[in-house]
């Protein structure tokens, strides 16, 4: 079962568990650890032999395309991650599409083809949002990785499917959530970042295989280029349950991701996405 592996490329100041401590305007006054991160994640993928998509913020592309480049010449997929890290609740549905453009044309210019994929910063498309899809679809996009099924303080989706659907019956356009499983009647989010770095490796893998062999299921699995940077500046003025969420385990997290990289098998999201158009036909 081929599982869609994927890196959201924002450096560490350009989180939401920042965004009411780092105003935007700052942001290019603050160390660039983006591109020497991002670098050593295309490190990781070859030494693990695998491919994968990287959902890039427009904002990075645009001041690192020879960084986008190098992603795309290596085999890996260069998808979109929106302008600057705007959750799409936040927007009104003319914001969204300006945002989607934006970042599209950085995209394009800096990886030499069009992105078709799109990632919602921070898994922002849920029930406030029922104009996101179809303006994806619009735009030309064929799929969209932006929805958490999940209950969380900072954003899901509850009532959304768990697996890829699709979210319009006018539209080829597919979702492809990002993993959960239920356990005892409780959904637990399965698809990285932060529930990776802070959860024991075996529940990981465990719900990864679960999905794979007990749900006949491909996982989506995601993290961040700052996430194996131990050496990132701290921000002191963040609430602690941000700098918690953010900074636990950095260390810890490339020996994890290499573990579970040899342990079961990861492609392109575009390519999960191709099965499993196939099977919603």
């Amino acid at each position: 079962m081929l599982n869609a592996l994927s890196c959201d490329v924002e450096d560490w100041f350009q989180v939401g568990a920042f965004e009411t401590v780092i105003a935007k305007s700052d942001w290019d006054k603050l160390p660039q650890r983006v591109e020497r991160n991002a670098d050593a994640v295309l490190a990781l993928f070859d030494e693990a032999g695998v491919k994968g998509t990287f959902f890039t913020l427009g904002w990075v592309a645009e001041r690192y395309p020879a960084l986008i480049r190098r992603i795309a010449e290596a085999g890996h997929e260069v998808a979109s991650h929106g302008w600057d890290h705007d959750r799409v609740f936040t927007l009104t549905p003319d914001r969204f599409r300006a945002d989607l453009r934006r970042a599209h044309a950085a995209i394009a210019a800096a990886a030499g083809a069009e992105p078709k994929g799109y990632r919602a910063p921070s898994f922002s498309i849920d029930a406030r949002t029922p104009w996101a899809h179809p303006i994806l679809a619009e735009e030309g996009y064929a799929y969209s990785s932006s929805v958490a099924p999940l209950a969380h303080d900072h954003y899901g989706w509850p009532d959304a499917p768990r697996f890829a659907f699709r979210p319009l019956p006018d539209a080829p356009l597919i979702e492809l959530p990002v993993t959960t499983v239920d356990v005892a009647g409780r959904r637990l989010a399965a698809g990285g970042g932060g529930f990776f770095r802070l959860l024991p490796y075996a529940f990981s893998s465990w719900a990864i295989r679960r999905v794979n062999e007990a749900e006949q299921r491909p996982a989506v699995f995601y993290f961040h280029p700052w996430e194996i940077d131990p050496d990132q500046p701290r921000v002191r003025g963040a609430p602690l349950r941000s700098r918690l969420r953010h900074y636990s385990r950095l260390s810890a997290m490339r020996g994890k991701l290499l573990r579970l990289l040899g342990s079961h098998a990861w492609g392109r999201t575009d390519a999960v996405v191709a099965s499993e158009a196939a099977r919603l036909q």
